[in-house]
């Protein structure tokens, strides 16, 4: 059984990581305090660790620098605090992910089952033919999007944008270059396909237009997936 260490002070969302990730068949241990997690971090093997930034009585980054000084296995930050510089470290110091506070329960799930998938593919030296992006699958296979383990139903051109702007994660991709690229076909100035299909795709992604969390709109220039 999947075994993860969930380092949480505030006892509510201790108990709700407990409650949403027992229910999906981990096995959890959970605790309030830095100096007790470290010490438990070195009696037991985990697949994945949750570990909150603020502590009573030490840092998670603290205890994150004791994990990589001898293991591997995953690790999510938890932190309220949403400063850039916070992320950077977390993630130079080698952590996998990082959440901030307040969070959705099925997203925390889904990265959680992310992670461990992808450490047991590499473990495994599975190569799998997919995308994962904070939550978000797609699988070039069979052609089908989940968002937080729920299904979408896209049509052959959402997918086909969704998966080019995935594929180009992190590049700022104009409506000229995504209409020549998915649509095949001369780009007008005037076309509003684009910025039509984005609209539905983000709408079956329940995406709120004005602060959408996958697909970003950079005004004047094009769509970017951060």
């Amino acid at each position: 059984m999947t075994k993860i260490l969930v380092v949480e002070d505030e006892k509510e969302i201790a108990d709700l990581l407990e409650f949403y990730l027992k229910n999906e068949g981990f096995q959890i241990i959970k605790t309030h305090r830095g100096l007790e997690a470290v010490d438990i971090i070195h009696r037991e093997d985990f697949d994945l660790a949750i570990l909150d930034v603020m502590l009573p009585d030490m840092d998670g980054f603290t205890i994150l620098k004791n994990i990589r000084e001898k293991y591997y296995f995953p690790v999510i930050m938890l932190t309220a605090r949403v400063e850039d510089i916070d992320k950077i470290m977390g993630l130079t110091m080698g952590a996998d992910d990082y959440i901030t506070k307040p969070f959705n329960p099925l997203e925390i799930i889904a990265r959680v089952k992310t992670q461990i998938r992808r450490t047991k593919l590499y473990n495994r030296e599975i190569k799998c033919n997919f995308i994962d992006i904070h939550g978000l699958h797609i699988n070039l296979d069979s052609h089908r999007v989940n968002l937080y383990e729920k299904e979408i139903e896209l049509t052959p051109l959402e997918y086909n944008i969704l998966l080019y702007l995935a594929q180009n994660r992190g590049k700022v991709i104009s409506s000229e270059e995504l209409f020549i690229k998915v649509w095949g076909e001369k780009y007008l100035d005037n076309n509003n396909t684009v910025m039509t299909h984005i609209a539905r795709l983000r709408e079956k992604m329940k995406e709120d237009a004005r602060k959408p969390k996958f697909i970003k709109t950079i005004w004047g220039v094009g769509y970017i997936i951060e």
